[in-house]
């Protein structure tokens, strides 16, 4: 199956791969993988697109009412692609602060401590 967007085209595996079967791959071809038993909780505050890039798009795309989805859409894309090395750069300079907080709160709430 093959999608096509903005003259790009993905092309989709019709097969179905389960989870055991990508964690299997994962532990065959991934010498140093790590088994999801030890993976780290899906913390959006550790999440640098989510704690920084995340909020930097939703205060441009909205500085204007948007009027419908098609103009949603363009905006999203625009404002991601307008998005300084800067802003990347400061949410990872965040990162270590906010890794430090978390291990303080014990992977709790930690906002309050930064």
């Amino acid at each position: 199956m093959t999608i096509s967007h903005s003259n790009r085209r993905v092309q989709l595996r019709t097969g179905r791969m389960t989870d055991d079967d990508t964690i299997a791959l994962l532990r065959r071809e991934t010498p140093d993988f790590i088994s999801p038993d030890q993976w780290p909780k899906n913390i959006p505050d550790m999440n640098p697109v989510d704690y920084k890039i995340w909020a930097v798009m939703q205060e441009r795309v909205y500085e204007k009412r948007v009027n419908d989805v098609d103009e949603l859409c363009q905006r999203l894309l625009s404002v991601w692609h307008s998005i300084g090395q800067n802003v990347i750069d400061e949410a990872i300079d965040q990162w270590r602060s906010r890794l430090t907080a978390c291990v303080r709160a014990k992977g709790g709430h930690f906002e309050h401590l930064m």
